[in-house]
């Protein structure tokens, strides 16, 4: 069962830019007491946190300054505007929502969107 739908993936060359929504399935309703977060999983590689909102919005170092993360919640949708994209930044993208608290676990996930970024 799908909780989160996570679109907009797809083939960039290096430089370029991307932006990821995710929104929840109609069978949920998340709302702004829930931290909202992006994470990624590169091929052969551990599934890396990269950003989330909630009270505030925070970063891994590895994208802070080329990523940011903004939520619409008159569309209940989270987005993940990716600028200057590098070839390190290829992999699975997923949403996921915590009520309550960012992590370290999360409820609901997406079921990821890819992103390739060629150099």
């Amino acid at each position: 069962q799908v909780q989160l739908m996570e679109s907009g993936g797809g083939s960039v060359q290096a430089g370029g830019s991307l932006t990821l929504s995710c929104a929840p399935s109609d069978d949920i309703y998340i709302d702004r007491s829930y931290c909202m977060a992006w994470f990624r999983q590169g091929l052969g590689k551990e599934r890396e946190w990269i950003a989330d909102r909630y009270l505030g919005t925070s970063y891994a170092n590895s994208v802070k300054g080329r990523f940011t993360i903004s939520r619409d919640n008159a569309k209940n949708t989270l987005y993940l505007q990716m600028n200057n994209l590098e070839p390190e930044d290829s992999a699975m993208y997923y949403c996921a929502a915590q009520r309550g608290s960012c992590g370290p676990l999360y409820k609901y996930w997406g079921q990821g969107t890819q992103v390739t970024v060629s150099s």
